[in-house]
């Protein structure tokens, strides 16, 4: 029987690597600089604060002969961080906008644009001794990276095979945090966060950008979107071969042909729509909620908390245990890559959640007893990296694929940009509250994200169904099902479109 079992596993790993093609890793992986470009950014401005501050105050000075005042420049510098987030909310919101006009690949081209733009204004910032070049920049960044957490995470699903979505969906947040640890480790003094080079730092994203401009056209156009969007059967057949590396591709085109009957029985879908009507409701919640469980679980915290703790902790050069926590950061977000498929994306969303929870009791503990055991900040670093261990096995990649397939290809569009638009959102009430909130409870502010990953795993449990496996007809199916079963508390208007939806 254990002979049996190992026969069966080898099989099923042969039979799923049989499904990663040249045609469809090139796609996946040029989709991804996009995400490691989000990455980046989200991490690049913190290694050279004090530089740019010191530049804010040599140009302040310049221009007014006068030295900047403090308030003046925690208020010039709380702009630049926080702009950026403005930026990817307005970004995610304009998702929809661009993928059904421009198509998932085209898109991402365009966005490029926004990247070459933003690394000029903050490349040429110190020549131009203009501030205000490098804020701009940051917002423009922002949008390109908002645009882009909605058109990675949607490209890669669309080409993924079923078997293989969960796995290639991970990619997106491995290309997060590689951004956030090059960004760290480029921010060392030695090597590009000193005065000399920081405006080449936050300038860099030209490089991957010109990267992905060159492989993009290489790339095809979301198989789906050609037949459903397009109605171009013979060239969505013809993608799908390349991707498949099969000549008989049957089995894909039924699954996508049944979601095209699907969409021509349902009205045209607004973001207001997914609010109002019972079949999208349970469906845009789950996202809306997934995406704050990422956003609201501490891990803004945990990183913000770290460089303090690495010190206490007698650490000579607390910033290469910050990288350190980085790659932890990385190599468990490789092993979610790999688990993704055999655990499920629910069970590893559970397991997260309440790991993390686990984690961040033990580093209140640990914090609230610094002072008094000098050995529990060695408790706290451990904390630390079992809460990003953690955070990476699920609230860190899950929430970003998972929205794509929740929905079917009508909805799709506006459900990420209503998901992106609140994972930034939350991104940006963290970065704005956490430091006040920190300095008013001390050590025992991870006491209201343990409450927070509680209440998250709760609904997580009791709401979001297990996609593995699954078609996006299929879990739309189930959702329809539960809207129907429900049909008695709707208006008539509601109960139409129900029944309509129904009839498969």
């Amino acid at each position: 029987m254990q002979r049996n079992c190992k026969q069966s596993i080898l099989t099923t790993c042969f039979c799923v690597l049989q499904q990663v093609t040249c045609q469809l890793m090139l796609a996946v992986g040029t989709a991804v600089i996009g995400s490691l470009q989000f990455g980046y950014n989200t991490g690049v401005i913190n290694a050279p604060q004090k530089i740019i501050e010191m530049f804010y105050n040599e140009t302040w000075f310049d221009r007014y002969q006068e030295p900047i005042t403090e308030n003046q420049l925690t208020t010039l510098w709380a702009i630049s961080v926080a702009i950026f987030s403005i930026g990817g909310m307005l970004g995610s919101f304009s998702v929809g906008l661009f993928v059904n006009r421009f198509g998932r690949r085209n898109s991402m081209l365009l966005a490029n644009s926004l990247a070459f733009i933003s690394a000029a204004l903050m490349g040429f910032s110190k020549m131009g001794a203009s501030w205000e070049m490098l804020i701009i920049g940051r917002f423009v960044v922002g949008l390109y990276s908002g645009l882009s957490t909605g058109f990675v995470p949607m490209y890669v699903g669309e080409v993924s095979p079923t078997a293989l979505r969960g796995a290639l969906g991970t990619l997106h947040q491995l290309g997060v945090v590689i951004g956030i640890l090059l960004a760290q480790v480029f921010g060392i003094e030695s090597i590009m966060g000193n005065a000399t080079w920081w405006p080449l730092l936050l300038g860099f994203t030209f490089i991957p950008a010109l990267i992905q401009c060159g492989l993009l056209p290489l790339c095809p156009e979301s198989p789906r979107f050609l037949l459903i969007n397009r109605n171009e059967e013979n060239k969505a057949k013809s993608v799908l071969k390349k991707l498949r590396g099969a000549t008989d591709v049957s089995a894909d085109m039924q699954e996508m042909k049944e979601e095209s009957r699907q969409m021509m029985r349902e009205k045209k879908v607004t973001i207001p729509e997914l609010f109002r009507s019972p079949l999208y409701r349970q469906p845009i919640l789950i996202a809306i909620v997934l995406q704050l469980s990422q956003q609201l679980s501490g891990i803004n915290a945990v990183f913000y908390y770290s460089t303090d703790i690495f010190t206490k902790a007698g650490v000579a050069q607390p910033v290469y245990a910050t990288i350190g926590a980085g790659a932890v950061n990385t190599a468990f977000t490789v092993v979610s890559l790999f688990v993704v498929e055999r655990a499920g994306r629910r069970s590893l969303h559970l397991l997260g959640l309440l790991g993390m929870a686990g984690s961040a009791v033990l580093m209140t503990i640990a914090l609230a007893l610094l002072e008094t055991l000098t050995w529990m900040s060695y408790v706290s670093i451990v904390a630390i990296f079992c809460f990003v261990a953690f955070f990476e096995m699920g609230p860190g990649p899950i929430p970003w694929f998972i929205v794509a397939e929740l929905f079917s290809q009508g909805p799709r569009p506006a459900a990420i940009a209503v998901a992106g638009c609140s994972n930034w959102t939350a991104n940006f009430i963290v970065g704005m509250c956490f430091p006040y909130v920190a300095n008013l409870c001390g050590p025992y502010v991870f006491i209201i994200f343990t409450v927070m990953l509680l209440g998250f795993f709760i609904f997580t449990y009791f709401k979001v169904p297990e996609t593995k496996g699954r078609t996006f007809d299929e879990i739309s199916s189930g959702f329809r099902q539960t809207a129907a079963s429900g049909a008695e508390k709707h208006s008539p208007e509601e109960l139409n479109s129900l029944g309509a939806d129904s009839q498969l």
